[in-house]
């Protein structure tokens, strides 16, 4: 459900499934959200990032060739570069929603978000990374603690607005020359006890 005057991003963040991880209203109020997909195919892989403000503001875009092994590699390789651009532009308490069309690594990064609000930081289950990918996951891993905190919401492939990026690395390959932004939304004071579009009409037994 889109609202003028709203990010495209934190729309599909609010219509979409948080694995792991309770999805109350207060869970929307995003400050940023960071869409990502990584692809692969025999002809070359590719990263697309898409980093927006709650206010829809676009604060950064990549469309980066990338050599990742398989496409599983590809999306942790993503979300780290999106991470990176983000913690590049925005301050330490900032409230990130990361849009992810990979459930396992959605999951992780909700597991990783509550493990590292536990006192002990142990995860609630084991996280499922692919070997390969092990430097990328702990790269994603340090961005998750270092901001005010984190969800991540998994999208349909289809619905994933980074997907062009990643699948068409050299035909979107400008969209890396646009200049660096940091803009910094004004804070959100609403009841955080008001339901997001896409909750509030649902029955309670839903």
């Amino acid at each position: 459900m889109a609202i003028v005057g709203r990010s495209k991003l934190r729309d599909l963040f609010d219509d979409s499934p948080t694995p792991h991880i309770a999805h109350p209203p207060q869970s929307h109020r995003r400050d940023f959200y960071v869409a990502t997909d990584g692809s692969y195919s025999r002809d070359g892989s590719g990263l697309g990032v898409i980093v927006e403000t709650r206010d829809g503001e676009r604060v950064a875009r990549f469309a980066v060739p990338d050599e990742a092994p398989n496409n599983n590699v590809a999306e942790y390789r993503a979300l780290h570069l999106g991470l990176d651009v983000l913690a590049a532009r925005a301050p330490r308490d900032s409230r990130v929603g990361v849009l992810v069309d990979h459930n396992d690594l959605a999951g992780d990064v909700n597991i990783a978000a509550l493990a590292a609000r536990a006192h002990d930081y142990r995860p609630i289950t084991e996280f499922s990374p692919p070997a390969t990918a092990g430097h990328h996951w702990r790269g994603i891993r340090a961005r998750v603690v270092g901001f005010e905190e984190v969800r991540a919401a998994q999208l349909d492939s289809g619905t994933n607005p980074a997907h062009v990026l990643a699948n068409e690395p050299e035909q979107y390959g400008h969209v890396n020359d646009e200049p660096a932004r940091c803009l910094l939304p004004e804070r959100d004071t609403g009841d955080s006890q008001v339901p997001p579009p896409s909750r509030s009409d649902r029955r309670a037994s839903d």
